[in-house]
């Protein structure tokens, strides 16, 4: 072959090349995500930097608020609830497809054998027509060269997306976890309010079968009777729609750890303890830990790196082949070394013209990674709404729960003089019934704010990632020494890197 025609096979390949090379796609920078706070809103605390911990341990968080019980039932959810057990198996499905992906690296080798009998043109001694059989066995191997990185990308993007997989997993768990403890809180708050309810029926009742001698002695109206039965009607009903909640709850308890709601029971308890307290200073480092933000950031980095596998669409591909075997159309003959037949290759293939779907494959995997990035941002942003939330939900409970105990105070000693002073004559049967009913929708009141309070501490406890604790930033606080309070940027900001370009 000459100098002139190697140069003109060769012009083709290098002005595909070239091509490639200037068709690369537009640049693409995703929005960047949302700077941190200098400071929550509801608290004034230290600040720590952390690197992304979306794999750090969260401890057993739930132990913090004393129950026995709660650790028994979140015990029972981690082994055999139906949305860890799906999560656990997607993320396996991840880690199949990233052994497939890794696979594709490697020289592809198999064996293979065959017999065909057909006919065969006039060749080899044959006649026209006449039928022969060809046996064949041997062993072939591939190995596509990854010269421009498109295999590698491909498996960079699927280990990310595992490890999307593995921060949802977490995600999940923690989600569970967190809604059997805010069921079981609720039940056990169902259960103080259905004892305050029966004190409540009961006094009511005694209350009845007191006028109702007084009616019949004829020292009261049929008036204050009816005013009476309906008082206690009324609370008995009440008392009857939280029986119905309580055994709402219990069913969807049983369905969050696993269990069949017919076969699954929880006793009352008493449900006197406060929940456990924010501490002052919580660092927004413990916000690296949340596995929904880190899933997000996984996933937005593997559609990062799939625009770049998208644009080595427009480079070659080169795959190396090899073949090694036996072939006779004698079987007695195919194992003799004067049959043996080998072959060595190599194959290079890059479309010239394909009517733009390179090029809009580039642009679909530039707006799957935009999508990717502005889900990511707003993962980010919800997570600080949500500790926000949360932190200004207990702080007003707080006040809440402060001003009822004083409203309560006041009921019960509004009740105790309505019911001495009708005792004496000086007010109706009806007064002193409105002032017991209104001492029982205060402490209502205040059971309920109770029970919101612990829901607000769970959610907390949830957005944080798992828990307020942060031993490493605790670490951190303890090296700074003593009353120095150093601020620095939060470690929020170090979930945001965002590369912006494909090497």
């Amino acid at each position: 072959m000459n100098k002139k025609t190697f140069a003109s096979r060769l012009t083709p390949l290098l002005a595909a090349l070239v091509l490639a090379g200037c068709a690369s796609g537009p640049a693409f920078e995703p929005t960047a995500p949302p700077a941190a706070p200098a400071a929550f809103k509801s608290i004034d605390g230290r600040w720590a930097t952390l690197p992304p911990a979306e794999a750090q341990a969260r401890g057993e968080w739930w132990k913090a608020f004393g129950d026995a019980r709660l650790d028994d039932l979140v015990a029972r959810a981690d082994l055999n609830s139906t949305s860890i057990q799906a999560a656990a198996a997607r993320l396996a499905q991840a880690r199949a497809l990233v052994s497939a992906t890794k696979a594709d690296r490697l020289p592809q080798i198999g064996v293979g054998a065959s017999v065909v009998r057909q006919t065969l043109p006039l060749a080899g001694g044959t006649l026209p027509g006449q039928a022969a059989t060809t046996a064949n066995v041997g062993a072939t191997a591939a190995w596509e060269l990854d010269l421009f990185g498109r295999i590698a990308k491909a498996g960079d993007a699927a280990a990310l997306d595992a490890q999307s997989r593995e921060a949802l997993l977490q995600s999940t768990r923690l989600l569970v976890q967190a809604d059997v403890a805010k069921t079981y809180f609720a039940v056990r708050a169902l259960d103080a309010e259905r004892a305050l309810m029966r004190e409540s029926v009961t006094a009511y009742r005694d209350t009845l079968r007191v006028i109702e001698r007084r009616y019949q002695a004829g020292d009261v109206s049929e008036l204050d009777l009816a005013r009476v039965r309906t008082e206690v009607a009324s609370i008995e009903s009440q008392a009857l729609a939280l029986d119905r909640r309580r055994a709402e709850l219990e069913h969807a308890l049983a369905t969050l750890i696993g269990e069949v709601p017919s076969g699954f029971g929880l006793a009352e308890s008493d449900w006197s303890a406060a929940p456990p307290q924010v501490p002052q200073g919580v660092p927004s480092s413990v916000l690296a830990r949340r596995p929904d933000v880190a899933a997000a950031q996984h996933a937005m980095l593997a559609a990062q790196t799939r625009a770049g596998v998208a644009r080595t669409a427009w480079f070659p591909d080169v795959t190396l082949t090899a073949t090694a075997g036996q072939v006779s159309t004698d079987l007695s003959e195919l194992f003799k070394w004067s049959a043996r037949a080998w072959g060595v290759g190599a194959l290079l293939s890059l479309p010239i013209f394909d009517g733009g779907r390179r090029e809009a494959g580039v642009q679909s995997a530039n707006a799957l990674w935009d999508a990717a990035a502005a889900s990511y941002r707003e993962q980010v942003l919800l997570a600080f709404r949500d500790v926000e939330d949360q932190l200004s939900a207990l702080s007003l409970l707080s006040d809440q729960a402060s001003a009822q105990a004083q409203a309560v105070e006041w009921a019960s000693r509004a009740t105790v003089l309505s019911t001495s002073r009708y005792r004496n004559g000086y007010v109706s049967q009806l007064e002193a019934l409105d002032a017991r009913r209104s001492e029982l929708a205060n402490r209502r009141v205040a059971l309920q704010v109770r029970a919101a309070q612990y829901q607000a501490t769970v959610d907390l406890i949830r957005a944080l990632g798992g828990s307020w604790e942060a031993p490493a930033a605790r670490t951190a606080a303890a090296s700074g020494g003593g009353e120095h309070r150093q601020r620095v940027l939060p470690a929020v900001e170090t979930l945001a890197l965002i590369d912006g370009r494909i090497p």
